[in-house]
Parts: C-alpha cells; structure tokens; sequence
C-alpha cells in the first residue's frame, strides 16, 4: 500500500516565497512571520522551496536551512511542512530528502530533472523513486509542473506504473491544465491518490472535477478569496464561487502583468510581511512600478476582497 499522508493535502497549501535580505542572503526570520499570517489565515500546511520559493535559484545548504528554520518555527501549530526537494541533480535531491525526513517533515516532493530530461515515463519514475527511497518513511509526492519542466508525461501512465515502484508514493502536485487527465488520475487505483491541485486560475474547475485541495502562489496573499471560493462551493452557491474565482483571475492576471514573482513579494511587503526581493533572474519591480501596483489593486478593489 502507498504510503498516503494523514490527513491528506485538502483545503489551502500555501508554497512560501523564501525571504531574502536586500542583498539577496537568506532572512531566516521572517519565516517566523510568514507562518503567523498564514496562521492568521486558516492554512494549515506550507509547501516550501518549490516554484514560489525560488528553489532552482538556492543553493543546497540554503535549502537545507530553509527547511530546518520552518521545521522550527511550525513545531507544535497546526502547520504542516511539505518540503520540495527536487532539483537537476538526483544527490541533491536525495540529501534535501533524507534531511527533510530527519527533521520530520510531513512529506516531501519533487519535479522532474529539466536540463536533461528523463527519455522515457520508466526514467522519470526510476528517478522519482530515486529520491524518494531517501526518505522512506515519509509520504512523497510527485510534483507535475509540465510549462516549467518542459517534461509532459500523463499522469494517469505515472500513477500506473509508480504505484509498486515508489512504495511512499502518496499522490501528485498538479500543476497541468489538463483536467482530463486530472479526473483519470482521482480515479486512479480506486481513489487513493491525494492529488492538490496546482493552477490557482483553474481551482473552480478543479473543484467542479473532484479536487479537494491545491497549492497555490496566490494563497500567500489572497486566501480569503479562495476560503469564500470552497464555503461557496461546498454550500452549492456556484454563482458566489465563479464571484470568488473571478476576484482570484483578475488579481493573478494584473500580477503576471507586472512580473508574477515580483509582483507577489511586493504584495506581501504591503500585507506586512516583507519577504524581500526576488533573485536574478527574476525581476524585481522599481519603486515606480510598485507604487503603480498598489494603485492598481486599490482600484480593482483587491484589499477590500481579502479584507
């Protein structure tokens, strides 16, 4: 049997930006307050070091320290830590897993290696399994992001031919618009997978299909868009969940307008939690271009939907 995380990844997981100093150095506390707005914000379980995160701009030792410092600061709340672990080379990847399961992280994941891709869906799972016989006692999951790996086998093939081989499997981050797929792969092996759904534009649908969960970059600063998104849809007031949804695509479209990344720390400056900027070679917004963001949020009405 797969080893399933408990409870499983439902509701809202938030993949934290990772906080830098004006130097682009690690600023390990302000995970201290990133975890008290989220907190304060009914999330109940953090996804670090993945895209939001900038993992592919960190090194392995400050990833390893990213993940002590969450480790630290969430013992004893009700936050849960899910590590991302993956990265181009496979000892990095095994070394961030074991650390991370030493630390006692609740799960684990990671995408495929995307400078040399794996050939063939048996590669990609050999690697999976790879890192994930690192950590064996920890649920891991596989983190489906096909428009940044460039890696775009079915998942529904994965879960196939996975399900014996990687014995810690627990599901699948998907990150892929294909909700064809995603409903074969809730279905997959009689519904045991845990599969959070990754596209916060498509969560409604997401929803509409089965999802139970997602992670999502938006969450960090608009999660009571999307808490009012779930009470709505749960009740069967689909007309106040396309309201919701609608709030959550106009937000992200006017961030990606601006450079997503950049877009998103600056809004997490202006919620009171500066997490400082971003690392080349995403862009940071000049101060003309944020004070113009934050006009623009103010008129859409954006502080008065997460108010």
């Amino acid at each position: 049997m797969p080893l399933l995380l408990t409870p499983p990844l439902h509701g809202l997981v938030v993949p934290p930006h990772t906080p830098f100093h004006a130097d682009g150095a690690l600023h390990l506390a302000i995970v201290e307050q990133q975890a008290a707005h989220y907190l304060k914000h009914r999330i109940n379980a953090v996804f670090i070091a993945g895209s939001t995160g900038e993992s592919t701009s960190l090194s392995l030792q400050e990833r390893l320290a990213l993940t002590e410092r969450w480790m630290q600061v969430t013992s004893g709340t009700a936050l849960r830590v899910v590590v991302h672990v993956g990265a181009n080379c496979l000892d990095d990847a095994r070394e961030i897993a074991a650390h991370a399961q030493a630390k006692g992280a609740a799960a684990i994941a990671a995408f495929s290696p995307s400078y040399f891709k794996p050939p063939s869906m048996d590669a990609l799972v050999r690697c999976a399994a790879h890192i994930a016989e690192a950590a064996p006692e920890t649920p891991f999951y596989f983190y489906d992001i096909p428009v940044l790996t460039g890696v775009t086998f079915a998942m529904p093939q994965f879960l196939a031919l996975a399900h014996d081989r990687i014995p810690t499997l627990a599901g699948i981050k998907f990150t892929n618009s294909d909700l064809a797929a995603y409903q074969f792969c809730l279905r997959a092996n009689g519904g045991i997978w845990d599969l959070p759904w990754g596209i916060d534009q498509h969560f409604l649908g997401a929803l509409a299909m089965g999802a139970k969960g997602a992670v999502g970059s938006s969450y960090n600063y608009a999660a009571p868009i999307y808490h009012r998104m779930l009470d709505a849809f749960a009740k069967g007031d689909i007309s106040g969940a396309r309201e919701a949804q609608f709030q959550a695509t106009r937000t992200l479209a006017l961030t990606h307008s601006y450079g997503a990344l950049g877009a998103a720390k600056h809004i997490m400056k202006c919620l009171g939690v500066d997490v400082g900027p971003v690392r080349l070679p995403n862009e940071m917004l000049s101060l003309a271009r944020q004070d113009q963001l934050r006009a623009d949020l103010e008129q859409m009405g954006f502080f008065d939907w997460i108010a």
